[in-house]
């Protein structure tokens, strides 16, 4: 696999170069620092963007294009990392080598039309695909509640610090749907390819110096270079005392939610012993979670634990019956605590490295999971796979009973509500 990265005025361009694909892949990251009031809009624009453009007016005259470019496929995702929000504007074709020539400066001015020239007149995008967009985005945003699980995170998030970027709803609001108009949308549309942080990667067998001529050609962002400041959440403030809330809810499965903050991490426990630590906490069916609390004392129906550690978070989720909130609670609390005593075998230690290793095996298995790793490397500075591979390898037993002090139950929140013994 080689690497090349050529700096375009005020955007990258990242090249990787690998004979593993039939197909290459184009991912065009823009990034901003995140703003509350604008995620609705962004992910409105996210989709209004893949859904139509100004040369292939409607869904199908786009379906259209992609299948005469050997089912070239376009689709765009945003999302949240730590203090920045993003979007994703992602391609992939048929190498040219098993479709005909040609078809690698096709497929990339297929891209460019869909980024470039969006379906506008009279600076107003056109209204039969916004009208589309924003009734799928009301559905979304009004059915998440359907969602007890996801329902219960975002509720725990907000009750930990309505004020932070990792409470805000990544979904959007209905609030600031209703106030975006085919006008405003096309405004922020030009604030966002004019203000955005821009990274463009290309991965597959290809040639170097072909690629980098037509996104010389083709992607002419003009935007002003800023400093990327580290999208990395600090929390300044832990509580000593857990905050508990219990919301009631006409549901058959009360779900727990647990939110706790890492404080004053080194690098090495934020890349590697974290990652440790929670797959022996609640990362599978060996967990000390999953092993005790659900099968041993039969108290949830199931029980997890995921770090974050962009946002210096760990999260446990369960769903339990009303009547075993206190006895699931305190045996999480004790689980966490067998951990800082060191109640765990070196087995479990080793357990857990071979199982992260393995899934660092598989990031070579897809193209977007290689430019990740490659955005990982120059946003956040974490190591490369192969490298990662080795570290994780010097994580002792010390290093996880270090950690899991620097670990503190945050907030408590119950979904369903609880029985009137408990």
């Amino acid at each position: 696999m080689q690497y090349r990265k050529v700096e375009l005025g005020s955007y990258n361009l990242h090249m990787i170069k690998t004979d593993r694909f039939k197909t290459v892949n184009v991912q065009i990251i823009l990034s901003d620092k995140i703003k509350k009031e604008d995620i609705t809009k962004r992910n409105f624009l996210s989709d209004i963007l893949t859904y139509s453009c100004k040369k292939y007016k409607t869904k199908r005259d786009l379906s259209i294009a992609s299948q005469d470019l050997y089912a070239a496929s376009v689709y765009s995702t945003s999302y949240r990392l730590g203090n920045y929000y993003n979007t994703d504007i992602n391609l992939y074709f048929l190498n040219e080598k098993y479709s005909e020539k040609g078809m690698t400066e096709k497929s990339m001015e297929f891209l460019s039309e869909i980024i470039f020239n969006p379906n506008v007149e009279n600076n107003k995008f056109d209204s039969n695909s916004f009208n589309i967009i924003k009734n799928n985005m009301r559905i979304q945003i009004e059915s998440v509640k359907e969602d007890t699980r996801k329902y219960s995170m975002i509720r725990m998030l907000e009750n930990m610090d309505k004020t932070m970027p990792y409470s805000y709803h990544g979904f959007g609001y209905i609030e600031d749907l209703e106030k975006i108009t085919e006008e405003s949308l096309y405004e922020y549309y030009k604030e966002l390819i004019r203000s955005s942080n821009v990274e463009i990667f290309v991965i597959g067998d290809i040639d170097f110096n072909q690629i980098e001529r037509i996104v010389r050609e083709q992607f002419k962002f003009n935007v002003y270079k800023k400093k990327k400041e580290n999208p990395t959440i600090i929390h300044n403030k832990v509580r000593s005392i857990a905050k508990k809330v219990v919301e009631e809810d006409d549901i058959n499965q009360s779900k727990l939610t647990i939110g706790c903050k890492l404080k004053d991490l080194t690098e090495f426990e934020r890349n590697y012993v974290l990652t440790i630590y929670n797959i022996i906490l609640g990362g599978g069916s060996e967990s000390l979670l999953f092993k005790n609390v659900r099968e041993k004392h039969s108290l949830c129906y199931y029980i997890s634990s995921s770090s974050n550690k962009v946002d210096n978070l760990l999260i446990i989720s369960s769903g339990i019956a009303k009547n075993n909130f206190k006895k699931a609670l305190s045996l999480i609390k004790k689980e966490m605590k067998n951990i800082e005593l060191g109640n765990f075998s070196e087995e479990a230690i080793l357990q857990a490295k071979i199982r992260y290793n393995s899934i660092l095996d598989e990031i070579y298995d897809y193209p977007n999971q290689i430019i990740s790793a490659y955005y990982a490397s120059i946003i956040l500075g974490v190591d490369f796979p192969d490298v990662r591979k080795k570290k994780i390898m010097e994580v002792t037993k010390e290093d996880i009973m270090k950690l899991s002090k620097k670990v503190k139950m945050d907030t408590i929140y119950l979904l369903g509500g609880i029985d009137k013994d408990e």
